[in-house]
């Protein structure tokens, strides 16, 4: 029977403007369910296909309210970490072997059952981690695509095997790509489906074996993605889900039975998983997301209402707990003041609130530990400039058991002031004016960081001087609805450079999935 929702508009990072009335009634109706039900359910970890209790209950409480607790989780002690390992390397034998054609199927199930469950898996991150509804439902519905566009990667080339030349007529070859073994998969807390499914399902269709840390608070996520797994018919091993914070990630890294494994996160604790690897007695692959430090150039001419638009959606979205957030903002110095003007008033129509309503474009971060970051850079834009908008956390009651902070923007730091150069991970955005854009475009290359950027620009020799010095994988150009932010599957890869990924490839794009396999020639003399 079909579902009367399936005619509603999906909701991507590029359609903003759509009319989302049906979207906000469907989440309400799944918000009355979440109101009718209890929260605080305790979760198991699932270990070769069975839950598994080894290890430390802890619970799980909701950012948008720190007094509204939404599960408990297990972090895995080292007996549980080690059964989920063994797990995954004796079901390794058979899945390697399963037919790429039959992976696919069993994965395209599993996105069937994520787009089944798309609402009230978008209202549990709306709860999980304050997104705001759209957010949510636009990492779902990525979530749902991830998936078919590696399924369709496969299916193009054939699970990866390509016949080479003949040195007779007596003898043939091919090249075939085959996985590695058992993945430690380690995704963080801002999108904890989207970056969840898209490395897992990966490894997976690879014919790797998964064992998976998600973020520590994936009360919701967490058991969500399990289950669609099992519905889906990966058979028990193959994919594993263990609970915990950094000592769970570290001890599941140290395996000497892990093959691989792909993480997003900050650039310290990847860069600390590649050392850690590279010691070892042979090559494993670390495939790591490490975020960014981006940013945006905006040209003399520049559209600058589309510029300030796309600015602030990239710069606050997510309260900026994105990798790909917009963090700073060169402006050429005759239009910096007309473009100030209007990013802040831009900026002051976007309401910050309960993200559960259907008005607010953002909610809280995630932690009171980020609103200490944040007015910690508070100060020190205080100190080395101005601050033209924000800068002071919301104090109303009904705010006060939240981190509810707002847009804030800032000017006149020096070009090497910290909060020019550190990703800060907040809904903060620093402005510099700029007298030559190439020396604007060097100094933002003077981040060890290089994920994403953007430009807005009209002049065809500008464009090609960014597009020859800009040191970043992701790059948009007068881009209205997002400056630095809204990779989508097939239509923008996510591949870091510099600091900001290990392999120079990344994940949404054709190059992702061939990096959890190794490559086999075969030669045949008949």
């Amino acid at each position: 029977m079909a579902d009367s929702r399936d005619d509603l508009p999906r909701v991507t990072y590029s359609n903003a403007g759509a009319d989302f009335a049906g979207v906000h009634a469907a989440l309400d109706e799944e918000l009355q369910r979440f109101a009718q039900g209890s929260l605080a359910v305790e979760q198991a970890n699932l270990i070769g296909g069975r839950p598994d209790t080894g290890g430390r209950v802890y619970a799980v409480v909701s950012p948008i309210d720190g007094r509204l607790a939404i599960g408990s989780l297990v972090a895995a002690d080292a007996a549980a970490v080690e059964r989920a390992v063994a797990a995954a390397r004796i079901a390794y034998a058979d899945w390697r072997t399963t037919r790429w054609s039959d992976r696919v199927a069993c994965l395209r199930r599993a996105a069937a059952v994520l787009r089944e469950r798309r609402f009230a898996l978008a209202m549990q991150l709306v709860h999980e981690v304050g997104k705001s509804r759209l957010e949510a439902m636009g990492e779902v519905e990525e979530s749902i695509d991830l998936i078919g566009y590696y399924c369709d990667q496969m299916e193009r080339h054939e699970g990866w095997r390509i016949e080479l030349r003949s040195a007779s007529e007596r003898e043939g070859g091919s090249d075939r790509l085959r996985p590695y073994g058992p993945f430690a998969v380690i995704s963080p807390f801002n999108y904890p489906i989207a970056l969840s499914v898209g490395m897992t399902s990966a490894a997976l269709l690879a014919g790797n074996t998964v064992v998976w840390k998600p973020a520590a608070g994936a009360a919701f996520s967490g058991p969500a993605l399990a289950a669609a797994y099992r519905e889906a018919g990966i058979p028990d091993g193959v994919f594993n889900m263990i609970a915990g914070d950094r000592d769970t990630g570290a001890a599941l890294v140290a395996h000497p039975d892990i093959a691989g494994v792909a993480f997003t996160g900050s650039h310290e604790v990847g860069m600390g998983i590649l050392r850690q690897f590279a010691g070892g007695a042979w090559m494993r692959p670390v495939l790591a997301e490490l975020g960014g430090k981006n940013a945006a150039f905006v040209t003399e001419s520049a559209d600058l209402d589309t510029a300030a638009q796309g600015v602030a959606r990239s710069a606050f979205g997510l309260s900026g707990q994105k990798c790909s957030s917009c963090s700073k903002v060169y402006v050429a110095r005759s239009v910096e003041q007309a473009f100030l003007e209007r990013l802040v008033d831009f900026a002051g129509q976007l309401t910050v609130g309960d993200p559960r309503g259907s008005q607010p474009f953002t909610g809280p971060v995630i932690s009171e530990a980020a609103a200490r970051r944040f007015e910690s850079a508070v100060a020190a834009a205080r100190a080395g400039g101005q601050v033209l908008r924000g800068g002071e956390r919301a104090g109303a009651d009904a705010f006060a058991h939240g981190a509810y902070l707002p847009p804030t923007i800032v000017a006149g730091l020096p070009p090497d002031h910290a909060v020019n150069r550190l990703e800060l991970f907040l809904p903060f955005v620093s402005v510099q004016a700029y007298d030559d854009l190439a020396a604007a475009i060097d100094d933002g290359n003077a981040s060890g960081l290089g994920l994403t950027s953007g430009i807005y620009c009209h002049d065809q020799n500008q464009l090609a001087t960014y597009y020859d010095r800009i040191e970043a994988g992701v790059l948009y150009e007068n881009r209205a609805s997002g400056a630095t932010t809204g990779a989508w599957p097939g239509f923008q890869t996510f591949c870091g450079w510099k600091g900001s990924g290990t392999t120079g490839k990344g994940g949404l794009g054709p190059h992702y999935l061939q990096q959890f396999m190794r490559e086999q020639s075969r030669t045949v003399a008949r």
